[in-house]
């Protein structure tokens, strides 16, 4: 052999040499990465985790007929099916992101090699990347460039190298596990669009108000291009560079022929048409709903191991939501006249006043330093409260509430609180008395603003409304609904002996001497009939009968308690009525009847308490009472006929409520098949309005019951159809008062007997 054939045998064979060493090493590297050999690379996914790959997954709250009412997230995700995936979505971000997808198993060398030579050898900009999708599935869904997988060596330039060899042989691994639907599925399910949309069904919705199977092409190309960079292709934020990296991606699509270019081209003339929405716990439906019943929930979720927040729950609820929309409706008409009722009322001055009619001194600055504003400034300054006024005096720019949508102003954080002062608030609630089924919910007039909910959290004096608790308790002691009282003052001694007490009747006219039956007097709510009833049972045997009928709330065993003195939530009230239409079983107001997994697994079935506390007549006559609102000659609640809800065909019983000067506002309403309650006042019981005429109950909350049930009652799918009151086939005590009174005396010595075998209960 010559000497040059020599040096090129010898320089051949150095080649392969240095080849075969380059793939060895090259394998064994990828090999001690995959292991982490002396823990100087990571750890690696799992293969648990790659076969069952977690992300985080919103919980979703849905009505009982099955309508989305909201979410709890952290990063506000929800799976999608590839089924539902538009042809255009797929186009799309194959075109864009990985042309070869259908074709290389996770890593795409003519890309890698694309990169290499253009990025690397040219130094090009902008060349495109080499990343396929598994590769950035496996960087999303496992996060692999996190601490989590940091070794000693994972650090600069070398642990750059290594995450990324790190994502190349998940990918690999990950076309092993899966189909490429699957992968093109999972990526589009986990990430990031911006604006607070993780997952292509959010995004879908966010920008578009549409699903991700109704995508069109400039619709999808937009969402594509979010990819690169969410805030920089933002079409609400820089609509400008959207419009721009939307026809790159639809260029791309005629590219790789997806698309015609004469198509291509008259789409990218086409503006953004955006339907812009991002999702919040204030925007939505049942807005105070779905924030009490986080309560329930995360106390639930612990006792399980899971997260509310990111496992994926479905949280099947009693609203109804068409029931739910009508309560909505039915409150923002309502409050809007009220509040102008009320600005008008109090024009040029200060509601909050005393039992005098005069202005409370310092009474926003107490109210100041009860807000988040202030406690935050004195974390800062202390006990320096010239400083903190300064701040709290000094005008910034807000956005405040007001029945004609948000307005942007400049205004003192004392100068809103003195603002929101001014505003009436109200709670609803309506349930099935027969299931305990929660139909609708609505805690205040705006989430946003105002996030106190007053059907349950809030506990105010029911006034009136309390009173069918002392009736119900006579009847069940054998009362009759004729049973006749004189309207005469009652007087109770009490603590002090040198005073006594006599309950006056709230239309301030004395009284007549009229004798009234208990019908009557309830239907027209006279106080000194109920105050002479109490006299003749006792308060205890009420509280009792309350307790059974689901007051939890704390009720003193005094005679003030027929007036209703002792703060009971609308959620109390609601379930307390119900018992008289449930044929005397009390069943608790609930809200969730299942909870299941992500996966559809039923982790938990509910089911309401229920408790007897009458028998069937007692519940009966008691049904009877509260139809003599809409019945009897000066009842209550007969201005529900300026509604067109009395007289045609449809049975109603009700009790309005109105508390000491007109603090509170209140309408309780049954029908065979539906419960609802209705509260309205001030947020401090200070501030109401002044007159009988404008403050009663039958002003201030009567008409909003009425409003959602006309709404109700004409929607004839909810099947709430004219019917009556189921009676039962015989009576012992007499209804008809007439007939009572040929029998009094032989009513009156088994009433004596009846109310002497009651023994008290201790609660």
């Amino acid at each position: 052999m010559s000497k040059s054939n020599f040096f090129i045998s010898a320089f051949i064979k150095s080649i392969w040499i240095g080849f075969i060493v380059g793939i060895g090493s090259l394998v064994l590297y990828v090999y001690f990465v995959s292991i982490n050999f002396l823990g100087l690379f990571g750890p690696m996914p799992s293969l648990e985790a790659l076969e069952n790959p977690k992300s985080e997954v919103a919980s979703e709250l849905y009505t009982a007929d099955n309508v989305l009412l909201g979410k709890y997230f952290k990063e506000n995700r929800t799976p999608v099916d590839f089924e539902k995936l538009s042809p255009n979505l797929v186009n799309a971000l194959t075109a864009t992101e990985d042309s070869r997808f259908e074709e290389h198993s996770g890593i795409d060398l003519r890309g890698m090699g694309r990169v290499f030579f253009k990025t690397i050898i040219l130094g090009q900009r902008n060349s495109g990347g080499g990343s396929t999708l598994s590769q950035q599935l496996a960087k999303n869904l496992f996060q692999t460039r996190s601490a989590l997988y940091k070794g000693k060596l994972s650090k600069g330039t070398l642990g750059k190298v290594i995450f990324k060899t790190k994502e190349w042989i998940t990918a690999v691994k990950i076309e092993r596990a899966y189909t490429k639907k699957e992968i093109m599925t999972m990526y589009l399910n986990t990430v990031d669009f911006g604006s607070n949309s993780f997952g292509i069904e959010v995004a879908s919705k966010t920008f578009f108000n549409t699903t991700p199977d109704s995508l069109k092409i400039e619709e999808a190309a937009v969402l594509v291009g979010l990819l690169k960079a969410p805030t920089t292709y933002s079409p609400v934020f820089n609509p400008d560079s959207s419009t721009s990296r939307r026809n790159t991606v639809i260029s791309q699509m005629a590219k790789y022929g997806y698309l015609t270019s004469i198509k291509a081209d008259s789409i990218k003339k086409l503006p953004i048409a955006l339907d812009y929405n991002v999702e919040n716990h204030n925007k939505g439906s049942a807005t105070y709903f779905r924030s009490l019943i986080t309560s329930y929930l995360i106390p639930w979720c612990r006792e399980r191991g899971l997260d509310l927040y990111s496992d994926g729950l479905k949280i099947y609820t009693t609203l109804d939501s068409k029931m739910q929309k009508y309560a909505e409706e039915s409150v923002a008409s309502h409050m809007k006249e009220e509040q102008r009722k009320f600005f008008e009322h109090w024009k040029g001055k200060s509601p909050w006043t005393d039992e005098q009619g005069k202005v409370i001194p310092n009474f926003i600055e107490t109210a100041a330093k009860r807000s988040d504003r202030y406690r935050a400034l004195k974390l800062q300054y202390g006990n320096d409260t010239v400083k903190i006024m300064k701040v709290m005096k000094t005008p910034i720019k807000m956005k405040i509430f007001s029945w004609d949508g948000e307005i942007d102003t400049l205004m003192s954080p004392i100068d809103s609180i003195k603002y929101y002062k001014h505003f009436l608030h109200c709670g609803f609630m309506a349930m099935d008395p027969h299931s305990g089924y929660i139909k609708a919910w609505v805690g205040g007039i705006d989430h946003k603003h105002f996030k106190y909910d007053h059907v349950k959290q809030g506990k105010r004096q029911p006034g009136s409304t309390f009173k069918p608790f002392v009736y119900a308790s006579a009847i069940d002691l054998g009362y009759s609904p004729c049973y006749e009282l004189p309207d005469l003052p009652v007087t109770f001694p009490t603590a002090d002996v040198n005073k006594t007490w006599t309950p006056q009747n709230s239309n301030g006219e004395g009284f007549t001497g009229e004798m009234f039956t208990l019908r009557k007097a309830m239907a027209n709510s006279i106080n000194s009939i109920t105050a002479n009833l109490m006299k003749e049972i006792g308060p205890q045997v009420v509280v009792n009968n309350a307790k059974r009928m689901g007051i939890t709330s704390p009720l003193d065993p005094v005679p003030a308690l027929c007036l209703g003195v002792s703060d009971v939530s609308i959620y109390e009230l609601v379930g307390a009525y119900g018992t008289f239409v449930n044929n005397g079983f009390w069943t608790e107001p609930f809200f969730i009847t299942k909870i299941e997994d992500k996966n559809g697994n039923v982790l938990q079935e509910f089911i309401p308490k229920s408790v007897e506390v009458f028998d069937e007549e007692t519940a009966y006559l008691m049904v009877h009472m509260l139809k003599g609102a809409t019945e009897e000659k000066g009842g209550t609640a007969l201005g529900l006929n300026k509604y067109g809800l009395l007289w045609n065909g449809y049975e109603i019983g009700g009790k309005t409520g109105t508390t000491q000067n007109y603090s509170d506002g209140w309408f309780m309403g049954i029908t065979p098949k539906l419960v609802a309650g209705a509260w309205v006042g001030g947020d401090d019981r200070c501030i109401h309005f002044r007159s009988m005429d404008l403050g009663q109950g039958a002003r201030m909350a009567m008409p909003l019951w009425a409003i959602f049930m006309k709404k109700v009652f004409a929607d004839s799918t909810l099947g709430l159809i004219k019917e009556r009151f189921p009676r039962p086939s015989k009576l012992s005590v007499e209804i008809d008062c007439k007939r009572y009174k040929e029998k009094s005396s032989q009513h009156s010595d088994s009433l004596q007997q009846k109310h002497q075998q009651v023994l008290p209960i201790e609660f």
